[in-house]
């Protein structure tokens, strides 16, 4: 007689790094105008006037903002419209 060992699922939950989104930081910097920065995230990312001066008052009085997330192609693509804009950015996994 044989015996059959039972069945056992797989476990297939896991933790994929990639599916964790990038994200877009701009910094706080002595050189650009409060206007000015509101001005460049309604122009690259279409922000309503009320949107783009609330993330513009985080950058000012908390020093950073998060404008933006996705997969790795498109922040670096944003990063670097932002370096072309003059502000500081950088990016970073989410948490």
């Amino acid at each position: 007689m044989t015996r059959l060992a039972p069945e056992v699922e797989p476990i297939t939950e896991e933790l994929v790094v990639g599916d964790r989104p990038w994200l877009t930081v701009v910094w706080n910097d002595p050189v650009n105008l409060m206007s000015y920065v509101t001005y460049v995230f309604k122009k690259l990312f279409g922000y309503s006037e009320e949107q783009a001066t609330k993330l513009m008052l985080d950058v000012h009085h908390k020093g950073k903002a998060i404008v933006s997330s996705g997969d790795r192609d498109k922040v670096e693509g944003d990063v670097a419209k932002l370096h072309a804009a003059g502000l500081w950015a950088t990016m970073q996994k989410e948490s």
